[in-house]
């Protein structure tokens, strides 16, 4: 089955302060189709600067409870390597979420370009916070 367009978030946390209202916006996303979750990994830097990862699999049975109806149908495409490269850049005692997931609301379009013979020159996501700081300094 091919996927439509996928892509990669990184969400850190300061201070490793996660407070869990990440989860229902996502569920929101996941339940009327608009995203699937493809792949998530966790990273943890502790105080000194150890770094930890966390596969789906491996998290504590209340965070894995949480994920599990949204993550019901996951692909291996990230990787040690991917985390390790994330974590150089966290600062100590902090913490991030990887996550993988195709815009299933894009695919018919992303077919129809394909059939067409079509190709994607650019698409990129602008952060929000880039946005703000532009319609701030036009208004």
């Amino acid at each position: 089955m091919p996927f439509g367009p996928i892509e990669m978030l990184v969400v850190k946390f300061p201070g490793n302060r996660f407070t869990g209202e990440i989860m229902p916006a996502m569920a929101e996303l996941v339940e009327n189709g608009t995203v699937q979750i493809v792949d998530l990994l966790f990273v943890h830097k502790d105080a000194a600067g150890a770094v930890s990862l966390f596969e789906f699999s491996d998290l504590a049975p209340d965070i894995f409870g949480q994920w599990a109806p949204l993550a019901t149908d996951l692909t291996p495409l990230l990787n040690e390597d991917d985390a390790y490269q994330l974590a150089a850049s966290l600062d100590n005692d902090s913490s991030a979420g990887l996550l993988l997931f195709e815009n299933t609301w894009a695919k018919r379009f992303a077919d129809a370009v394909a059939n067409a013979h079509g190709e994607v020159l650019l698409n990129e996501r602008i952060p929000r916070v880039v946005v703000e700081e532009i319609v701030a300094t036009t208004a």
